[in-house]
């Protein structure tokens, strides 16, 4: 689903749109292949990153690791960025809506020490805080089948999205905000992809823990991982060296995005917005996590491999809704986790849009193999306003996946 603004995930189907466009038929690769296959893939994914910053794209980070020896990690980016910042792959950046994937995971820890239930009705944490919250439960924030309104689509959260309002939003403001609209379904009725659903998680841990989102992040996840750039953003600052974003200015944004989104705060740049000083506290439990791609690498590893959650939370996160009705089989949600088939084979993981931050991160079944892309613009995803970036992120995007399941990356068509 698509929003028209931009909100905390761009499509939560972009992995599955991009990825699954059809591409030239790609070969097994076999065992004799080794090192000359990565080489090969190397040479194509910096080809293709090239290619995203020659067709708009102010940077792009890529790590693929086929779980077969030293990862493959590339930086591009256009002149015009170095006097802000030499990118490397190494960089931090703001993962969007791959924090939900966290989120899901600190509950199913919880649901494994028996602090909580999927099947518990928000209204026992939340009282009065969600209209019809006896018939909601934690599973279906989780996998997105409350049916609740995607606070993000309100008027109210435009200025902080654009960077023009430092509004500091609590998870509780968030939900307050979602739940004022009407439903749009009955509960468990289908899917549809709402951030207030994770607004509402975000306002259960704190409520069951007595924590802070960012110390769950901090003292479940990032710490017990040694991951030393993934933290839960409270304000626009940063704990690291990282990718800047940017979004065109309003003289540059392209005619089809509307007048309320064109003016983003931040330093002008070449024909667009520096972003990255914005506070991205509007996301929330939904989008507000800043990592890296080899702090992401390391916890997919560790999170599907088993490390971080037992075998029967493990099989509850992978148990999954179908996004579109029409395909039962086709592109599935869990709880904070999509999955697809794919040319190359069938991949786990999430995507996530911020202002100037567009990712995609996925991974193997067994958390052996994982890719990321970063490409550091976003609303040109959310308006669907350039064609030519979208079109080059999509083959980078397959590639990335091919390389990852240790296949050859498509030829260009």
């Amino acid at each position: 689903m698509r929003s028209r603004v931009p909100r905390v995930v761009t499509a939560s189907a972009l992995v599955v749109s991009l990825a699954l466009a059809a591409t030239p038929a790609v070969a097994a690769a076999t065992p004799a292949a080794g090192r000359s296959d990565t080489t090969a893939q190397r040479a194509r994914l910096q080809e293709l990153a090239r290619k995203l910053v020659d067709a708009g794209a102010p940077g792009v980070i890529v790590r693929v690791d086929d779980g077969r020896g030293r990862p493959v990690e590339i930086a591009a980016q256009a002149p015009w960025t170095r006097r802000d910042h030499l990118l490397t792959a190494a960089d931090e950046y703001r993962m969007g809506s791959n924090t939900k994937t966290m989120m899901a995971t600190l509950v199913l820890q919880l649901v494994a020490e028996g602090r909580l239930a999927l099947a518990d009705p928000v209204d026992k944490w939340l009282p009065g805080k969600v209209p019809g919250g006896t018939a909601i439960t934690l599973r279906m924030l989780l996998n997105h089948t409350s049916g609740l309104f995607d606070y993000t689509k309100d008027a109210a959260m435009r200025r902080s999205m654009l960077g023009t309002d430092r509004r500091r939003w609590t998870s509780e403001k968030l939900l307050a905000l979602g739940v004022k609209h009407a439903p749009l379904f009955a509960p468990g009725a289908k899917w549809s992809y709402s951030n207030t659903n994770y607004a509402a998680i975000g306002a259960v841990l704190e409520r069951v823990t007595g924590a802070s989102l960012a110390d769950l992040v901090r003292d479940r996840i990032a710490r017990p991982l040694g991951l030393e750039h993934t933290y839960f953003a409270t304000d626009g600052t940063w704990r690291g060296t990282h990718a800047h974003g940017y979004e065109p200015d309003a003289a540059h944004m392209p005619p089809g995005v509307p007048a309320g989104f064109r003016h983003f705060a931040g330093p002008r740049r070449h024909g667009h917005v520096d972003v990255s000083g914005n506070d991205p506290g509007w996301g929330g439990a939904a989008g507000a996590v800043v990592s890296s791609t080899r702090d992401w690498s390391r916890f997919f590893t560790a999170l599907m491999s088993g490390t971080l959650l037992p075998a029967a939370q493990l099989a509850q996160m992978r148990t999954t809704v179908p996004v579109d009705p029409r395909q039962p089989d086709g592109p599935g949600y869990g709880l904070g986790i999509q999955t697809g088939p794919h040319p190359c084979g069938t991949f786990w993981g999430h995507d996530g849009g911020i202002p100037g931050y567009l990712t995609v991160n996925v991974t193997d079944r067994a958390g052996g193999r994982t890719a990321m892309v970063l490409v550091a613009t976003e609303s040109w995803i959310e308006f669907e306003t350039d064609p030519k970036i979208a079109e080059a992120a999509g083959a980078l995007q397959t590639a990335a996946i091919c390389a990852m399941f240790g296949k050859p990356a498509p030829a260009a068509g």
